[in-house]
């Protein structure tokens, strides 16, 4: 099948779902061929699966609007990019929830023009996307559902969550979004059991009734005046506050390298070292980043902060020096056993 009659194809499917359907003669007319034409491409249509409907009262044919897509032409970039997207986030789970994105893959691959598609398949398997680990949520696949129901419906849910901290809570939530980060999917609404908007890990909701109650989104809301200048997704309450950490010769390229941050300022000194500046709402996410850089980062201001890490630090040293000890007791007490 040559490329101008694939187009032709997807000219038509489009012209049968629009409307109540359309006869032959109308259909030649779109398409711009003759009526023997359209005859030969509906049948074609016919055995290749489409649910082609005949009305032979009005000799109208039509097919479902909301079986295919509307045709649309990519480009060879815009088509590798869709499937790349859509095979590497939907295999094997790599972002929960998105496993049909490699079907729909394979349906777009095979309906791109014969040329376009050797194009992709010859490039495609050349580029991967490596995710990080993400946390499974195959059983929570209905309350990810169910949640994205409720935000088109404007209705309220109440949910049972079993929290980090605050243990098994039950709330009314109005979701105001569902969003993706580092390695899981998480909810943002008004939770009436805290009266103001919180943040919910959606693999953490134990059960979900959607009620009938309807909400509004605030018209000021926006995902990132939420979290302000968070490094991630805690923001403290408080102002702002500068940072400072100075990174060592090490790793400083690897850390300017990265935009960790909408804030951030990185300087690299004459010696090597890097000077990394940021403005953050809240500091104890932060603290964490910092620590994973052990002694090749130091933190310069706020003094909070570096009582922050350095208390983080010494409750390491402390539990490390502590197995140690316990393991020389134990080899004592294992000697002079057999003694």
């Amino acid at each position: 099948m040559n490329l101008s009659r694939i187009t032709r194809l997807l000219k038509l499917i489009g012209v049968l779902q629009a409307g109540r359907g359309h006869n032959a003669s109308a259909l030649a007319q779109s398409c711009g061929v003759s009526r023997r034409t359209i005859f030969r491409d509906l049948d074609a249509l016919r055995r290749a699966g489409a649910p082609l409907q005949f009305d032979e009262v009005e000799q109208r044919y039509r097919i479902p609007d909301a079986y295919y897509l509307p045709p649309t032409s990519f480009t060879p970039e815009e088509g590798l990019a869709l499937l790349v997207l859509c095979y590497e986030l939907g295999n094997l789970g790599r972002l929960s929830f998105f496993q049909p994105a490699r079907s729909a893959a394979i349906k777009l691959e095979s309906n791109l023009p014969s040329a376009l598609r050797e194009y992709v398949r010859n490039v495609s398997g050349s580029l991967h996307i490596h995710l990080k680990q993400t946390a499974p949520l195959n059983e929570s696949s209905d309350h990810y559902q169910q949640l994205l129901s409720a935000i088109s419906r404007r209705r309220s849910v109440r949910i049972r969550y079993d929290g980090p901290t605050e243990g098994i809570i039950s709330t009314k939530l109005s979701p105001y979004r569902v969003l993706f980060t580092r390695r899981s999917w998480y909810v943002i609404g008004r939770s009436s059991l805290h009266r103001s908007t919180r943040t919910f890990h959606v693999g953490r909701i134990t059960h979900l009734e959607l009620l009938d109650d309807t909400f509004r989104v605030p018209r000021n809301f926006s995902v990132e005046r939420y979290f302000r200048n968070a490094w991630h997704m805690i923001p403290d309450r408080g102002r702002d506050r500068n940072v400072h950490v100075r990174f060592q010769k090490k790793v400083a390229r690897n850390v300017a390298e990265v935009f960790w941050h909408k804030t951030q300022r990185c300087e690299l000194q004459s010696d090597g070292t890097l000077d990394f500046r940021a403005k953050l709402t809240g500091l104890n996410e932060f603290s964490w980043w910092v620590l994973g850089y052990g002694d090749q980062a130091e933190v310069i201001e706020p003094e909070e902060l570096r009582g922050l890490v350095a208390g983080h630090a010494a409750a390491m040293l402390k539990r490390y020096r502590s197995h140690r000890n316990g393991q020389s007791r134990s080899m004592r007490t294992r000697k002079r056993r057999k003694r």
